[in-house]
């Protein structure tokens, strides 16, 4: 799974990936997954459960990272739009690192665009849907994904039924 970066700090509930209370990438594995959109939110601190949700995801061989080490926010938000990436991660090195990888979600525009750019993946997939490209020898596909974010105007349920059909595919 690759993002772009999180909003500022001052937003996080915790250190990790998707580390705003606001977001809605844990509530949607917990609604696929165990179908309960709450299972890997800790209500009470308003924070989510971060050794949970990383041995589930160490389980199921799911990978995370950002396509950007370094971005400069041009505004104050975490809007794609507002970010220029100062220093884009190494995708060749990640996909090399990672042997078994037959699939790469990609979650927001700009993720999807760096992506396609770097491998020469001419037609943008639809909503939900992925394309094909070959890194290293091994056929894989780009699943394009809609925003995690509550900012994206589409009801969780129906994001997470965009994300089933990748899982479906993949595990």
């Amino acid at each position: 799974m690759l993002g772009t970066f999180p909003p500022a700090s001052k937003r996080w509930c915790f250190e990790w990936y998707y580390p705003n209370f606001q977001n809605d990438m844990w509530r949607i594995f917990g609604y696929l997954f165990f179908a309960d959109k709450m299972h890997f939110v800790d209500t009470e601190n308003k924070t989510f459960r971060l050794a949970m949700i990383k041995s589930f995801l160490a389980e199921k061989g799911i990978a995370i990272f950002d396509t950007a080490l370094q971005i400069r926010r041009t505004k104050n938000t975490a809007s794609d739009k507002d970010l220029e990436i100062v220093q884009p991660s190494d995708l060749d090195a990640m996909l090399k690192s990672l042997p078994d990888c037959k699939g790469v979600l990609t979650a927001g525009q700009l993720a999807t665009d760096i992506f396609m750019r770097h491998y020469s993946i001419k037609e943008m997939p639809k909503m939900g849907q992925s394309a094909e490209f070959v890194f290293d020898g091994r056929p894989m596909k780009l699943y394009r994904m809609p925003s995690s974010s509550r900012a994206y105007p589409m009801q969780l349920e129906k994001k997470a039924e965009f994300y089933r059909v990748m899982f479906d595919e993949l595990i």
